[in-house]
């Protein structure tokens, strides 16, 4: 997003403002923005910023993906680390994915680490997508949701 004095005299001086939004960002990160005036000298120009980009709650990797066949389980996991300098506590609230898959929390380091498995429910075919949301101590986080997916084909029956 971005607003800007949209006319400068010769010689003045204006204002660019640019908002990022970072959601879904952790890290360093840049981003870019290419401003073009009607100055015969410049008729355009970069502006770009770097910068580290803090969470409270680091998530790798951010969906779980279950496949196979109907008839064999699958099992994934992904890790939950805390970034504040308290502990994290994490409670599990909603799934939508109830009689597809189950799920186990484990804590890895005390009130830092985390994992939490996935495991695909066997005779289940086809695929589907959702969510389990765990709650959280963090008001700068109160919720991390993880996206699943899953697609299993029909197992295949062996003919006389």
């Amino acid at each position: 997003m971005a607003s800007f004095d949209r006319a400068i005299p010769p010689g003045g001086e204006g204002r660019i403002t640019l908002t990022v939004r970072t959601k879904g960002y952790h890290g360093v990160h840049g981003w870019s923005a290419k401003v073009i005036t009607n100055d015969p000298r410049t008729h355009e120009a970069l502006l770009s910023i770097k910068a580290f980009v803090q969470v409270p709650i680091y998530m790798k990797p951010y969906y779980v993906r279950l496949y196979g066949r109907e008839d064999v389980t699958a099992t994934r996991s992904i890790e939950i680390e805390a970034r504040l300098d308290k502990p994290l506590t994490l409670k599990p609230g909603q799934c939508n994915l109830e009689g597809k898959v189950t799920y186990a929390i484990e804590e890895i380091d005390k009130g830092r680490r985390f994992k939490v498995s996935f495991t695909s429910i066997r005779g289940i075919a086809g695929s589907y997508r959702g969510f389990l949301n765990l709650e959280t101590n963090y008001e700068e986080k109160p919720i991390v949701t993880i996206r699943i997916n899953g697609q299993f084909l029909k197992a295949k029956t062996s003919q006389p």
